[in-house]
């Protein structure tokens, strides 16, 4: 795999990315959603299915046990800097969780890359071991991924109509396929909220 070092826009929002999260973080608490009344899926999230980065089947029924955290990303976002953060999360806690990254470019046009790119440079500036999805449509439109469609269709998993409204927004799934957190990218990855909800037994 190629290597595919950082652009200059992209070191800089790196660096920016501590302030960023402190001028926002206040308000993605109140944007953030949980199923609080214990909603139940109507479909199956282990009957879904998609193609990873390097173009293999991923069946979510071999993560089935585990909590599942799903992330919308992009390489040239002021939230790119979560990669780092999640791949920490992913480490801390590897033995309960999976987080599986969604590249796209829904966005302001800030994921242009290639999968073979995209893949390289998550490698290569962040240490990205987790899995990462083809890249795809994340949000409400003509052929949204089935995974998306799935976390934001209430009909389907429940109670969540919320899609993605930026880069870096997060799905929990629980240890039974149920989806029971949103938060949106002013939430890090290791903000107490999403550490609590992993947390919870």
């Amino acid at each position: 795999m190629k290597k595919k070092d950082m652009s200059y826009r992209q070191s800089i929002l790196k660096s920016i990315y501590p302030m960023i999260m402190w001028s926002t973080h206040s308000n993605g608490k109140k944007q953030s959603l949980e199923n609080k009344n214990g909603a139940t899926p109507s479909m199956s999230f282990y009957d879904l299915t998609m193609t990873a980065i390097d173009g293999t089947l991923f069946n979510f029924s071999n993560v089935k046990g585990k909590k599942i955290l799903i992330v919308n990303t992009a390489s040239d976002c002021g939230y790119t800097g979560q990669y780092e953060a999640l791949e920490k999360l992913q480490q801390q806690y590897k033995e309960q969780l999976v987080v599986i990254g969604f590249p796209a470019n829904d966005f302001k046009g800030q994921e242009k890359s290639d999968n073979q790119n995209i893949a390289a440079f998550c490698k290569k500036n962040y240490g990205v071991s987790f899995p990462l999805m083809e890249k795809s449509i994340v949000i409400k439109k003509n052929q949204q991924n089935l995974v998306h469609k799935w976390l934001s269709d209430p009909s389907q998993n429940g109670w969540c109509n919320q899609e993605p409204v930026w880069n870096f927004c997060k799905y929990l799934i629980n240890e039974q396929g149920v989806l029971v957190n949103y938060f949106p990218m002013t939430i890090d990855p290791l903000d107490p909220l999403v550490i609590a909800a992993i947390e919870k037994k």
